[in-house]
């Protein structure tokens, strides 16, 4: 059974929300899943002021865990064009799995969220890969398999690289039923290949 780690930063709830969807499909490919965050890096009282989703139940992850997953989903969202901080933060604290090449081989894929339909979603998925391909991780995206990332029947998220959802400039629109439906079908394409790399 394939171990895959959901590994997210969520400011208001929307990549929580996609997180738990990634862990669901992968679990119906049979994996065994674990959704887990990283550490805020924001002083709570600015947390607070800025009305932070703060009640967030999954477990702080360390980066000497990473190790022992088969694959990493990692998801956070777009600021600036680029992968909030709070990741960022803790991804740059894996240099000693990545000396020991405790990541090589591994599959890891990205999923994100934007205020803006042009907000940044693909340059934060890209802008990503590139860590990923330094530990030496097999990279998985979103193919078009999953069909409900194409047309323009309804605003929604998502592209080959990976699922995303796009939240509002207030953060008022939560993931839609297509955005949550290309997480699963992520989490369940990560799994899946994931499991049969295993083998």
């Amino acid at each position: 059974m394939a171990k895959v780690l959901v590994l997210y930063y969520s400011t208001y709830g929307h990549i929580e929300a996609m997180a738990e969807a990634v862990a669901q499909g992968a679990r119906e490919a049979g994996a065994d899943v674990a959704v887990k965050r990283v550490p805020e890096t924001v002083p709570e009282e600015i947390a607070k002021a800025g009305h932070f989703k703060l009640d967030q139940t999954a477990p702080i992850a360390t980066v000497d865990e990473l190790k022992d997953y088969d694959a990493i989903i990692f998801g956070a969202p777009t600021r600036f064009g680029t992968v909030a901080s709070q990741m960022r933060s803790f991804i740059d604290q894996t240099g000693g799995l990545w000396f020991t090449g405790a990541l090589v081989g591994k599959v890891g894929s990205v999923f994100t969220s934007s205020a803006t339909q042009h907000g940044g979603q693909e340059s934060t998925i890209l802008g990503f890969l590139p860590t990923l391909l330094h530990h030496g991780m097999v990279v998985v995206g979103l193919p078009y398999a999953f069909q409900g990332q194409m047309g323009v029947d309804e605003i929604k998220g998502g592209s080959p690289y990976g699922a995303a959802t796009i939240t509002d400039g207030d953060g008022s629109r939560m993931p839609s039923e297509v955005e949550l439906a290309g997480a699963r079908f992520q989490g369940k394409h990560v799994a899946t290949l994931t499991g049969k790399l295993a083998a």
